[in-house]
């Protein structure tokens, strides 16, 4: 059976949708590109915001497209909270659950259209956590290491805890063998990922904190990431760990959603303004040149021009890197869903693309303050027409660098010279030794 597979939403999705893709390879089914031809689809979907679920549609109606006879089935987040409406989609045939998505061959025996769809979704109590890995790009040079999933949070405009359940998290000790797995196989670096990384907790009692200084210990020939902590997560001792370790990346991603004290509270995040600043100049005291992102949501209901106002500012005065601007919209089942003064979508409009050219000041502000310093790239894809090579920093900067197209993926030691758009050039000076090797040096600079 050919089969083909499309991701909607985050990283977690596509590390899920890797896991998918190898029990079907197990089974015999051969993996095709989404868009050629087949004998069933598989849609990963997404439900954090009202356009994911109109590219959910879309994507569907582009599959029947290209295989007007292939089984299609819908899985992932908008499949946990709207099966019915999913089902309803002309071409579907099955809706798997979060509880189902990882047995669908043990559901399904003939993956052939059928008269009506079925939709396998029960709730999702007692949910186990399953592990997954996915790599961006056929490079193996980054992986993603699912190492958290669902949430116990209870902020008022998500439905991500309705969608995955309660928060749990993997083995701790099985942690070295994904670690060691990844690094045999060539990868250069390892982002570890999760809903709510921050939260952790091994069945047998370890928090991320025991999780980073573990991997640090195991000193692997790869760099380590970590993608997006809640603030109250961010402590001095993970700051600590990652200034100190030849390891891990300079690099944070915090969300904050709003620079308002009074929308923060509507939102019922878990910190203040203030201590999200404080956070912010700990990590930048500790690492001068360490990267910073953060999430910010536009139009939340009762965000109003002082309000956004005050977010636009405190952005402004936070030596922040870049942010990830999302427009609000209302999902079902969320407290906000029913919050009065609403904010009408032209202004939500207005304010995303306002904090999305600060963000490109933010950005430039960042690469300019790192003109002249070396840096550790992983070169990931080659540009054929510029003739370089790009990939990431340590401290996430877009990089590119001369090169040829047999080069070794292996990471790299640039000077960054130059800014152009939202890349930096650099000048490449030696590829990094392994570990082992008496010309070793570490992948990430501490200086």
């Amino acid at each position: 059976m050919k089969i083909s597979f499309f991701t909607l939403g985050c990283k977690q999705n596509y590390a899920e949708t890797s896991h998918i893709r190898e029990q079907f390879e197990k089974n015999g089914s051969t993996i095709v590109d989404f868009g050629e031809p087949c004998d069933a689809v598989l849609i990963n979907t997404c439900t954090v915001t009202e356009n994911a679920d109109v590219e959910c549609r879309k994507i569907i109606r582009r599959a029947m497209k290209h295989s007007p006879n292939a089984w299609v089935g819908v899985t992932g987040c908008y499949a946990q909270l709207q099966p019915e409406e999913i089902a309803s989609v002309d071409g579907v045939d099955a809706v798997f659950g979060a509880k189902e998505k990882f047995n669908i061959q043990k559901l399904v025996t003939k993956f052939e259209k059928i008269d009506a769809p079925k939709i396998y979704v029960e709730d999702i109590e007692d949910l186990e956590f399953v592990e997954a890995t996915f790599s961006e790009n056929d490079s193996r040079t980054r992986s993603f290491l699912k190492m958290q999933d669902g949430c116990d949070y209870n902020c008022s405009f998500c439905t991500i805890p309705l969608a995955r359940g309660a928060s749990r998290s993997m083995s701790f000790p099985e942690i070295e063998k994904h670690v060691r797995r990844l690094e045999h196989a060539g990868y250069n670096e390892i982002i570890l990922t999760g809903i709510n990384l921050g939260e952790y907790n091994a069945p047998s009692g370890e928090r991320l904190i025991d999780v980073l200084t573990y991997i640090d210990s195991l000193k692997p020939n790869v760099r380590v990431r970590l993608s997006s902590v809640e603030p109250n997560k961010v402590t001095q001792e993970i700051i600590d760990v990652i200034a100190g370790s030849d390891t891990f990346c300079k690099h944070f991603h915090i969300p904050l959603q709003s620079g308002s004290a009074d929308v923060l509270r509507m939102m019922r995040r878990r910190y203040k303004v203030d201590y999200y600043a404080d956070l912010v100049e700990r990590i930048k005291k500790a690492i001068p040149h360490a990267g910073i992102g953060a999430d910010v949501i536009t139009g939340f209901p009762g965000e109003n021009d002082n309000h956004f106002e005050e977010t636009y500012s405190f952005i402004h005065s936070l030596p922040i890197s870049y942010l990830h601007v999302f427009t609000y919209s209302e999902r079902e089942n969320t407290p906000a869903v029913s919050y009065e003064n609403k904010v009408p979508i032209h202004n939500r409009k207005i304010r995303t693309t306002r904090l999305r050219d600060l963000s490109v000041k933010k950005k430039f502000e960042f690469y300019s303050q790192n003109i002249g310093s070396e840096r550790v790239v992983i070169p990931e894809t080659f540009n054929s027409n510029s003739g370089r090579w790009n990939g990431y920093t340590e401290n996430y900067i877009r990089a590119e660098f001369s090169g040829n197209t047999s080069m070794l993926q292996k990471p790299i030691r640039v000077v960054l010279s130059s800014i152009d758009g939202e890349i930096m050039i650099g000048t490449p000076l030696h590829s990094i030794q392994e570990v082992g090797s008496p010309d070793y040096i570490p992948l990430l600079l501490s200086n």
